[in-house]
């Protein structure tokens, strides 16, 4: 039965504490651009230019915050990472209000820099206490959290600035995420299972894991948020063009719904897919989007395919990426896997949107698809060189995953 992997992942003793403490940690941290942009925007009357630059500072402090981040937590361990961008987010949130738009500016950088990095954590624990054979239903369920902590996050920043004002709400953000600090600070989850410990008695050098092929995977997983993020932008450009914004809520929840059952059937399977063959077919069923007309329903519909396969496309990326990492350096790892998601989005929006601007809505859809695919093709030949790790994959699951993306037609002649 499907709900038979889901139920045995959540007899292990942790894992549905430390799932819960990550979706109520996430709602907050995905609250924050939304809030962040709108404060600039709309309550300090800057515009969007402003916002955006606000944004791209928060962004770029993230980007570089996250692998640094994952590094202290294999050498010093989870706390003391915890407890520093805990009180960095308290302090900025406490302040973020009342500060002048270059103060904020900087300020934003900063904050992003010490995130509190509740995404690569929470997957990192759940990697060391989960094991491998049921890594890829905890990922799936992982991603369906992240999913819904999307869904809620963003709007309540909107709902909490147009009801009560920035000050409430980025201070609200502010109560959120130091509340998820110290909820992981007294869980405390293992980063490494008991087994991984036993076995850390050598150091592993950065380049044993830090790889061509590894590049590759965090590639494919930038290509996965590009083709999200443009695929997005694309769906409210059309339906605006189209005069039904007033659909726009609606038509993203159901997209978001496809990636959930996505998800809930792909943890459910009895073995995975490869990475390069998710994103490409996803990708590739992008593509026709473009084509569709006659209302916003139908273009709900014809993202379905593709919808289906967000979740299953991503959480496969993590499921590869324990797979292939050391543990001892599964944080960092987890870190730049964050940076390649942070990466694909922010690249997708300018792009997307020139894109909209220039030719139409209907092309970023082309445009999200081609880059989805042009990704796994640049990925495919690297892909083949595995890190040499105890952690790697055995080599019925390499072939597996390789005849995989043979048959989405993406192997090279």
């Amino acid at each position: 039965m499907a709900l038979d992997p889901y139920r045995r992942l959540l007899k292990i003793p942790g894992v549905p504490t430390l799932l819960l403490v990550g979706l109520l940690a996430r709602v907050p941290a995905t609250a924050v651009g939304m809030a962040l942009t709108l404060h600039v925007a709309e309550v300090m009357g800057l515009d969007y230019g402003p916002a955006g630059l606000i944004s791209m500072a928060s962004t770029i402090g993230m980007a570089i915050g996250s692998p640094l981040s994952g590094r202290f937590v294999d050498k010093h361990g989870l706390r003391p990472v915890l407890a520093v961008t805990t009180v960095a987010q308290a302090a900025f949130w406490a302040s973020a209000w009342a500060l002048p738009f270059p103060v904020l500016l900087v300020a934003a950088a900063v904050a992003g820099l010490l995130a509190l990095p509740v995404f690569s954590v929470t997957r990192q624990c759940l990697a060391a206490m989960v094991p491998v054979e049921q890594r890829r239903s905890g990922f799936a369920l992982d991603s369906m959290l992240v999913e819904l902590s999307y869904m809620a996050g963003p709007a309540l920043a909107v709902a909490g600035i147009t009801t009560f004002g920035s000050g409430v709400t980025l201070t609200a953000i502010g109560v959120g995420l130091t509340a998820a600090g110290l909820g992981l600070i007294v869980l405390n989850p293992p980063v490494r299972s008991a087994a991984e410990l036993e076995a850390e008695s050598v150091k592993v050098p950065r380049r044993q894991w830090l790889t061509p092929a590894f590049v590759a995977l965090l590639g494919t997983a930038a290509a996965a948020t590009f083709v999200l993020t443009a695929t997005e932008l694309s769906l409210v450009a059309t339906m605006n063009k189209a005069d039904q914004t007033v659909w726009v809520g609606l038509a993203v929840a159901i997209w978001c719904v496809f990636s959930l059952v996505g998800g809930f059937v792909y943890g459910g399977l009895s073995r995975g897919f490869s990475p390069l063959a998710l994103i490409a077919a996803m990708g590739a069923l992008t593509i026709p989007v473009a084509f569709v007309g006659g209302g916003w329903h139908w273009l709900v519909l014809a993202l379905l395919p593709a919808g289906l396969l967000c979740a299953p496309a991503l959480s496969s990326t993590v499921d590869v990426l324990s797979r292939w990492v050391p543990s001892a350096a599964r944080g960092e790892a987890m870190g730049f896997h964050g940076t390649a998601l942070l990466i694909g989005g922010a690249a997708s929006a300018p792009i997307a949107g020139a894109v909209i601007d220039g030719a139409g809505p209907e092309w970023a859809f082309v445009l999200a698809g081609l880059v989805g695919v042009a990704m796994v093709l640049t990925a495919l030949p690297f892909w083949r060189r595995r890190p040499a790790t105890s952690g790697a994959m055995s080599l019925e699951e390499e072939a597996a995953e390789l005849a995989e993306v043979e048959k989405a037609g993406l192997s090279r002649e």
